[in-house]
């Protein structure tokens, strides 16, 4: 077990269903946020539940925080889980729902959960059954808080939030994080929620990792290539992800060393972080030759990058 990590996956596969993890492995050193980006049934939820001990895994194994998974109950008092919804009953008001899950944690602090209810301007007397979408991810960030968790696993927490609210949460993750020892794991399909804050990415789809690094290593490791409908028609050697092709051009992502192949014909640029979770997640158009779906990219530049990010 790795004590500077706040958590690792390492070939681990699971089927739910008729859907599979093939052969994850990504990890975040400690004190970091880790984006953890893909499209609706990309696979998401279904690694958090193995990173929690939720779901059962075939092969591979999970740290967090030190501990294998599943490790000993006392491992659940430095996890806080912010999901997309609230599992906690409606009619209790938020004083009942304190003490309702204040038994669970060691670490309770009854004062910082009333201190956080306030800042966040939730009222003790509020029931769950009444809050908007965006109060009720903070009330499930203020238990987070309130028992000292040391690793926030937030699953889509930011979907159907108004722009103020993602605003205040990425301020609310900006305090978390003063503490080193403080960790998250990000899952969301808003890049713009991680341009902030994300120190690492991880990108999914299919139920495998397509590629996971640094921001800036993964950013780094590709390319946006753009022109003429018949530009990129005829690419030997060059890899195109998520080709996209009208009638009036052509964009594609390509790996950064394959794009000075496609000479001065083209458009070439860095990738932003929305465009690079939209041609990694895309379906190939199957259209000219080296097109490829991200699944047909992924073992090379997962490769290139984690080996790099999980040293």
């Amino acid at each position: 077990m790795d004590s500077d990590l706040a958590f690792a996956l390492r070939g681990v596969s699971s089927t739910v269903g008729s859907f599979a993890l093939r052969d994850i492995s990504f990890s975040l050193p400690l004190g970091y946020v880790m984006g953890f980006i893909g499209a609706n049934g990309a696979g998401k939820t279904t690694t958090i539940r193995c990173l929690l001990g939720m779901q059962q895994i075939q092969q591979g194994e999970i740290e967090v925080l030190g501990h294998p998974v599943p490790g000993p109950v006392a491992q659940r008092q430095d996890l806080g889980v912010v999901l997309d919804h609230t599992y906690l009953v409606g009619d209790w008001r938020l004083t009942e729902v304190e003490r309702a899950v204040r038994p669970f944690y060691d670490r309770w602090d009854t004062d910082r959960y009333h201190q956080l209810l306030g800042a966040f301007g939730l009222s003790p007397r509020a029931r769950v059954k009444d809050l908007s979408r965006g109060m009720a991810v903070k009330l499930m960030i203020t238990l987070a808080l309130s028992h000292q968790a040391r690793l926030l696993v937030f699953d889509e927490p930011t979907s159907g939030l108004d722009p103020v609210a993602r605003d205040e949460l990425v301020g609310i993750l900006g305090d978390f994080l003063l503490d080193e020892g403080h960790s998250v794991l990000f899952s969301t399909h808003i890049t713009s929620d991680l341009e902030r804050i994300g120190d690492y990415l991880t990108l999914i789809h299919g139920g495998r990792i397509i590629c996971t690094g640094t921001k800036e290593e993964v950013l780094d490791s590709y390319r946006v290539v753009r022109g003429g409908p018949d530009d990129l028609a005829d690419t030997p050697g060059v890899r195109l992800i998520g080709a996209r092709r009208t009638a009036i051009g052509a964009q594609a992502l390509v790996p950064a060393e394959d794009a000075g192949l496609l000479g001065a014909r083209v458009v070439i640029e860095a990738p932003t972080l929305e465009e690079l979770a939209v041609h990694l997640g895309a379906p190939a158009t199957g259209h000219g030759p080296g097109a490829e779906s991200p699944g047909d990219a992924e073992p090379r530049a997962a490769r290139s990058i984690s080996s790099r990010a999980t040293k």
